[in-house]
């Protein structure tokens, strides 16, 4: 028997014979070639041939989880005709005469390097599509066949190297318990598909993997990250035990859908869910949250390649109000900077950027972006139950200035006589020690609070939270941190508005107790948390 650690990033235990799935990486050579425009041509009809692979691919993940999972398929289509990645390899044919496989592979490891390079996890993801749309484009062009290719129909678990998104959603997922990666992202898209279809992931196993674990018993437990090759008997029975107890468990969460999240003696808490994408809102409904907490606009502004238009933000905003019906949708403004970078906003280098250029502190030098985000917000609160919410705040001035911007683009939608939310309410986040020592002066201004407790963490604890060498110093159940919480909340109280967490500490179970008696209002929290959390609400 093996043990085996790595990083658990789906929940649940698999057990079953393992399936290692080979890289079938391309050693690509260098030729040169006769004609040149002959191969530009070769690669564009390749290209042709990905793009229908790619609309099928999508139409698959479609039917089988949903659009808001296909929407990545349509991103690889767009790769697929990038200006710069297409004049990339077309120029490499045609400058150097060589083979278009070659103008390819060079491309893709160009490009993947530049996105590994970005200080944003989300754009080193990005490193993961590139080589998965150049890799088709690869296959094509040596006319070899894509997919798992080699199913011989027994139940199993998936081993391998990494895993693009496209692999991923073509593995058979009847026959697939669960998947073991030694590279891989938590927050990458196949991560995401294993916990839409319900599957126990761990990655980062490094040289764990194994050629010779083909064809043997494995034990995946992702919620801990352990995995145990070829296990002995008692190892299997603690096991199968475990999996029973899961699965029951998961059984009776389903129970508690449709019944308040309240204690035993009557103290009522909402339970929302954040989101990032329109799409998040089915997982929202179906883990029956009772409204969204924190809708991550920046995720329109990320995914875009120019700033995204009014109308399209509208449309993105206008579906989420409309799908959830009368329940609170709380959205908060752009929170670009920091962590997360946008090209084509032009931010200079800054070399402190969490305590930089960042969130409201660009939508109050930057109006004419802000306005526009704000003109498409108040116009989707005619068709639903939004709210605003001002990340990043500091100070009451800050509060002041956004809300005349605000009042500034109501009274234009006045005089177009465009229909909006007249009452709409607008809260801020709370994340800066700043705001929760003016909490009581920032309550007589708005309508509610949010505690971000991730960034509320990194600036109370002068901890940064993107650097992994901090994660001892880095308490996110420090007293600093849960009195702070107190004083926010009891400020707002004070003042007669709601307050509640929308940072991730708000699903931790070893705290809810600890909020109960705080008195907070609401926990915004992943879709997938809301179940549990109820459950651990109801049993005090």
């Amino acid at each position: 028997m093996r043990k085996i650690v790595g990083v658990g990033v789906s929940a649940g235990i698999a057990i079953g014979i393992v399936k290692i799935l080979s890289a079938n990486d391309h050693a690509v050579e260098r030729r040169v070639v006769d004609d040149s425009q002959e191969e530009v041509a070769r690669f564009r009809k390749a290209q042709d041939a990905a793009r229908q692979q790619l609309k099928t691919l999508r139409d698959k993940t479609a039917a089988e989880f949903g659009e808001g999972k296909a929407e990545l398929f349509d991103a690889h289509q767009l790769m697929l005709r990038d200006p710069d990645y297409v004049e990339s390899i077309e120029s490499m044919i045609s400058g150097n005469k060589v083979n278009a496989e070659f103008a390819v592979n060079s491309t893709a490891e160009q490009f993947a390097a530049m996105f590994v390079a970005m200080d944003n996890s989300y754009m080193q993801v990005r490193a993961v599509d590139i080589k998965d749309v150049s890799k088709r484009l690869l296959n094509v062009l040596e006319g070899k066949t894509t997919g798992e290719g080699n199913d011989d129909g027994v139940p199993h678990i998936v081993f391998a190297d990494d895993l693009a998104p496209s692999e991923t959603v073509q593995l058979d997922r009847t026959k697939v318990l669960g998947f073991v990666t030694a590279k891989g992202s938590s927050n990458s898209h196949t991560v995401i598909l294993a916990r839409t279809m319900g599957l126990p992931a761990i990655i980062g196993i490094g040289d764990g993997l194994d050629a010779e674990y083909d064809g043997k018993t494995a034990i995946v437990d992702g919620t801990t990250g352990t995995v145990f090759v070829d296990p002995d008997e008692d190892v299997l029975s603690e096991y199968r035990g475990k999996k029973r107890k899961y699965e029951d468990h998961l059984r009776l969460l389903q129970e508690l859908k449709g019944k308040p999240s309240e204690t035993k003696d009557g103290q009522r808490i909402r339970l929302y869910a954040n989101i990032g994408r329109p799409s998040d809102v089915t997982a929202v409904l179906a883990n029956d949250a009772e409204g969204v907490g924190l809708f991550r606009s920046e995720f329109l502004y990320l995914e875009s390649e120019d700033y995204p238009t009014e109308e399209f933000q509208f449309e993105a905003y206008r579906d989420v109000a409309q799908k959830m019906g009368d329940r609170l949708v709380v959205i908060r403004t752009l929170d670009i900077g920091a962590d997360k970078q946008v090209g084509y906003f032009g931010l200079e280098h800054e070399d402190n950027p969490a305590l930089g250029y960042r969130a409201i502190r660009i939508c109050l030098t930057r109006p004419d972006i802000f306005k526009v985000q704000l003109r498409a917000l108040l116009r989707a609160s005619a068709y639903g139950n939004i709210a605003i919410m001002l990340p990043m705040i500091t100070s009451v001035q800050e509060v002041r200035d956004a809300k005349e911007i605000l009042e500034s683009v109501k009274n234009d939608l006045r005089a177009e006589g465009a229909a909006f939310n007249e009452g709409i309410k607008v809260g801020i986040m709370i994340e800066t020690p700043a705001s929760v020592i003016m909490a009581d002066k920032l309550a007589a201004e708005v309508d509610f609070f949010s505690i971000g407790t991730n960034d509320l963490t990194q600036y109370t604890l002068a901890c940064d939270r993107q650097n992994p060498n901090l994660g001892r110093f880095a308490d996110t159940h420090s007293p600093a941190i849960l009195r702070m919480i107190r004083m926010a909340t009891e400020a707002a109280h004070a003042h007669g508005i709601w307050c509640g967490i929308c940072g991730e500490l708000g699903a931790d179970l070893n705290l809810t107790e600890k909020f109960l008696d705080i008195g907070l209002d609401e926990l915004s929290v992943s879709p997938t948390s809301v179940l549990p959390l109820r459950e651990e609400i109801r049993k005090h």
